[in-house]
């Protein structure tokens, strides 16, 4: 274990904690007291710091992520979408169905039927598109909202390459690693870059008026 300490940067008794939580699997046993882990537990703790650290999931939810992440062994493109909507943070408590909630519903509706956009009725990210839509209607932020075609043609951009790049993994395991790359440390990749070229905007139109 101090090994794969040594290895990883992860400290000791937070392998531990891992191991305890069901994240991490044992590794082989050596002897009463020790045990040989591989590339295998490696490669696994750095995906769990990924999602607990960068992601910012919870052990639970990082469970869940992990156990459909191990289920993909039977290669169906329904385990990689559960993969995917395990990554949707839930809200604990249910929205507020107001009336700024009913037309964000329906600007959501409107979308994606406008750029056939073909989802399942179950998509999480249904449901977080429409909760920021209707916190915007309520802020009055309608100069945000009238971007929502802006930030679907990028979007849409983005997914066509991402999931270009993700089907030319050799395996459905590494496929389902990819998944989950794109879905938490690509996002993260992306909030970075749009306030460093909102910054690099603002100065630009300041010094050019």
């Amino acid at each position: 274990m101090a090994e794969l300490s040594s290895r990883t940067g992860v400290p000791i008794p937070t392998i531990k904690f891992y191991l305890r939580e069901g994240l991490l699997p044992s590794g082989e046993r050596t002897s009463p007291n020790q045990a040989q882990y591989g590339e295998e537990h490696a490669r696994r703790l750095k995906l769990i710091r990924a999602l607990v650290d960068v992601g910012g999931l919870s052990i639970v939810a990082t469970s869940t992520v992990l156990g459909h992440l191990d289920a993909v062994e039977m290669g169906t493109l329904d385990q990689l979408g559960k993969v995917q909507y395990a990554l949707t943070q839930r809200r604990e408590r249910e929205p507020e169905h107001d009336e700024a909630w009913r037309a964000a519903q329906a600007q959501v509706d409107e979308l994606l039927e406008r750029r056939g956009w073909s989802l399942r009725g179950d998509n999480p990210a249904r449901t977080s598109l429409v909760e920021a839509l209707s916190t915007l209607h309520r802020l009055g932020q309608h100069d945000v909202l009238d971007l929502l075609d802006r930030y679907a043609d990028a979007a849409e951009h983005l997914a066509s390459a991402e999931v270009t790049a993700m089907w030319e993994r050799p395996s459905i395991e590494d496929r389902a690693e990819g998944v989950v790359t794109f879905a938490v440390l690509a996002d993260a990749l992306l909030a970075a870059l749009r306030r460093l070229a909102q910054e690099a905007e603002v100065v630009h139109t300041a010094t050019s008026a």
